[in-house]
């Protein structure tokens, strides 16, 4: 029993009072309720709240108890994140009778973390068997998952804050709210099948709204070969059977998504190890609170339809109850379950908006009434060396902050054009946005204009200076030139290097490796085959890939036999071009000589560094990819024909002062071709190459300026053969490596990188425009 204030006064032992400031991701995950009962646990007076900025305990008793109080404050529940404490004796000589949770108080312009979206918890399964109210409710949640930055529209977190707001809490559920016993004892979003949220499925004019309507004729519809858009927590999954090719073809259609590999969703992980190989690291990230999105090594054993025939398989768990409930009445042990939306455009998250978009695809729409705020697509990772690679930040990452040793109070930071995702500063804290995606049509501006509008209210953020990338003619530019705010421009190989610099917490001087598929860089060219000599000021480009000509420009990025034309050109030269332009197989021989005529005229053929277009470039000389139907699909079918290139000698290259010259490997690879050497073989001497290229540069650059650490960064480290092998290559020669880990090594890693560089050059005169 809790010891009162009256009886330790009546026993004259010394009462103290503390203020106690928390701050870190301490809303929305059952912080307060721990609070009371350890509060209840040691005997402590007074109350706990949330205010907008932080949580607040004022807690009063003997030095013993506060002390025991204090420790076990260390030790809070598992989603939370504590960053700071701090507790200061107050004079308080007003006697607390037990101990409450008062109402939040909206008091600063500071805000504490939001948590991300959070999977069903396993109490809340058993629940959904057992609890009289709650059997079989879809919606089921407690202090330990559920929705939440999906549904917030302002802080602090109470559920008038959210989009539950409409739902009055049932008398059952009410009790439970408020019952420091229950788990769901303040609970924003709980509700039950008396009192909460409900599902519907509209199919062929008819609406079904019992629950249990609605998952047998779901999965009945799926069965048969149907698709149905389902609504998730941050937005729409189209979904159908992958063994029906008829039904992933026509998804394939209706999304024109030509070629892109399907995710898939499984009903337990015993289903994901009978179709990929899982190790301990995946199993574990698969089954975590965030459910992400996994790349596996796959098994071969679902139709060519779902994965074009790529050796990966993109799995998920099950994150909500809903899942759960379906696969309990479906046969099938996986479901296509792909985000809802048409190729290239923002997910859907409005109901009407879905059944009216999805109409001439989706034979069903499964929605429930409850609003999603915040869009939030699935997050992708993959484990590379037993360490988690993030490609897509998403749902249950974002907006999760990263915490930085530098003040970036008040940057904003809008990112690159793929893969886009933006950041605001807020202290010493880079909040970065959920997965926008490509920048590259008005829908996903205005998605990136509304997602940014509302995380600067939700985090009380006003900007005062913008970075944005370097390239003028970016719609990630275009909106930081609107905001009529001081400009600072950072070029996008530099950004990323220092994105990766600020995860780690360094700001010395670096060896940068960048290579991914595009960057406009400060002469010009279009870079991406970088080693810079950066710090989170500047950066020297001290060495890169030999510039190339990018036939017809942008088109050269989707069509690699047009790389592997200009690397022919670059190699062999006009002369002996047409000697070797039968390597190029399935393009006619007219419009390779119309590309020779524009290379050697330099008609519309910008000039290039990028590593990406290398890799497509030797895709389309091994035969593996001429046209792409998605991105980067030519650089993934050469991981996809890659065996292990740690011992594999490479090809002959040369660097000249800096400039490193691979037409010796593009000779080496056309003799190889021509000589019938295994398509395997040529593929995996070539990532031997890059690795060597990689590892040889490094150390001559430690040998000219004696820096021993290197930073890897770009799109090109998504490939999980030249990502480790470098690593261990790189360490083995006594590197001290920096990887990604919190963002993405991508483009998605462009944002923290633009704000960490703007931190650190914002206390300079600035212009307009500072160019890097």
């Amino acid at each position: 029993m809790p010891v009162s204030y009256f009886s330790l006064m009546e026993k004259s032992i010394a009462v103290h009072t503390l203020r106690i400031i928390i701050t870190g991701l301490i809303q929305g995950i059952g912080f307060r309720p721990f609070i009371y009962t350890i509060a209840q646990r040691y005997g402590i007076h007074g109350y706990v709240r949330n205010r907008s900025d932080a949580a607040e305990i004022v807690a009063q008793g003997d030095e013993g108890a506060l002390e025991r109080f204090r420790s076990a404050i260390n030790a809070p529940p598992a989603l939370a994140r504590i960053d700071s404490l701090t507790s200061l004796a107050i004079d308080d000589d007003a006697p607390y009778s037990g101990f409450t949770i008062r109402e939040s108080e909206d008091s600063s312009d500071g805000v504490t973390d939001i948590s991300p979206d959070i999977a069903v918890c396993e109490q809340c399964l058993s629940d959904l068997k057992e609890q009289p109210h709650r059997i079989g409710y879809p919606l089921i949640n407690c202090t330990l998952c559920g929705p939440r930055f999906s549904i917030i529209r302002s802080v602090p977190y109470d559920r008038r804050n959210t989009t539950m707001a409409p739902f009055a809490l049932c008398a059952t559920c009410a009790l439970e709210y408020g019952d420091p016993a229950d788990r769901r004892f303040h609970a924003q979003p709980i509700a039950c099948n008396a009192c909460g949220p409900v599902y519907r499925l509209r199919h062929r004019g008819e609406t079904f709204t019992a629950i249990n309507d609605v998952l047998s004729r779901t999965a009945s519809l799926l069965e048969e070969g149907a698709i149905a858009a389902i609504k998730g927590t941050g937005g729409f999954h189209l979904a159908c059977n992958p063994f029906d090719t008829d039904a992933v073809r026509r998804l394939r259609s209706g999304k024109r998504r030509d070629g892109k590999p399907f995710a898939l969703m499984f009903r337990d992980i015993a289903a994901v190890r009978r179709h990929a190989w899982v190790n301990d690291a995946e199993t574990s990230l698969l089954q975590s609170a965030m459910r992400p999105i996994v790349l596996l090594r796959g098994m071969n054993t679902f139709p060519p339809e779902v994965n074009n025939r790529l050796t990966t398989v993109g799995a998920m768990l099950p994150s909500m109850p809903f899942h759960y409930l379906l696969f309990e009445r479906l046969s099938l042990r996986a479901l296509i379950m792909t985000s809802g939306n048409i190729s290239e455009e923002p997910i859907v998250i409005d109901n009407e908006a879905a059944a009216a978009l999805f109409a001439p695809l989706a034979d069903a729409v499964v929605t429930y009434n409850r609003a999603i705020h915040n869009r939030v697509d699935d997050s992708v990772c993959a484990v590379y060396g037993e360490k988690v690679q993030m490609l897509r930040r998403s749902r249950g990452f974002a907006p999760a902050p990263i915490n930085l040793p530098w003040k970036v109070d008040g940057i904003a930071a809008t990112g690159a054009e793929l893969k886009n995702c933006f950041a605001l500063g807020k202290g010493s804290k880079a909040i970065l946005s959920q997965h926008i995606g490509d920048l590259k049509n008005s829908e996903t501006l205005q998605f990136f204009e509304e997602a940014y509008g509302r995380l600067c209210m939700l985090m009380r953020v006003k900007p005062s200076i913008v970075a944005h990338d370097l390239h003028p003619d970016y719609l990630s530019t275009m909106f930081a030139r609107k905001t009529g705010l001081p400009l600072i421009a950072v070029q996008h190989h530099h950004a990323h290097i220092a994105s990766c610099c600020a995860e780690h917490g360094i700001a010395r001087k670096v060896i940068g490796v960048a290579l991914d598929g595009t960057g406009y860089g400060t002469d010009g060219a279009v870079w991406g085959g970088e080693f810079l000599i950066a710090d989170m000021r500047g950066f020297e480009r001290a060495a890169h890939l030999r510039y190339v000509g990018m036939p017809g420009g942008d088109r050269a990025a989707v069509e690699p036999w047009r790389m592997a034309a200009a690397y022919l050109y670059d190699c062999f030269g006009e002369e002996s071009f047409a000697m070797h332009r039968d390597l190029v197989s399935g393009v006619h021989g007219d419009k390779l000589a119309i590309i020779a005529e524009a290379l050697r005229k330099g008609i519309n053929c910008p000039q290039t560094s990028s590593a990406g277009r290398l890799f497509d470039a030797v895709a389309s000389l091994c035969g593996l990819c001429n046209e792409m139907t998605f991105e980067a699909e030519a650089a993934m079918r050469l991981e996809a024909a890659c065996g292990d290139a740690l011992g594999v000698k490479p090809y002959q290259w040369r660097n000249n002062d800096g400039l490193i010259d691979l037409r010796e490997t593009i000779g080496r690879i056309c003799d190889d071709r021509r000589n019938r050497v295994s398509i395997d073989e040529i593929v995996t001497r070539f990532h031997a190459t890059i690795i060597a290229v990689i590892v040889e540069t490094c150390a001559r650059l430690r040998g000219a300026c004696g820096i021993d650490s290197v930073v890897l960064s770009g799109g090109c480290f998504q490939n999980r053969c030249i990502f480790e092998a470098a690593v261990r290559r790189l360490q083995e020669n006594g590197f001290i490596v920096y990887t990604h880990h919190l963002v993405p090594c991508n483009d998605g890693a462009v944002a923290l990188g633009q704000l960490a560089v703007a931190a650190h050059l914002r206390s300079e005169p600035t212009t307009p425009v500072r160019r890097i």
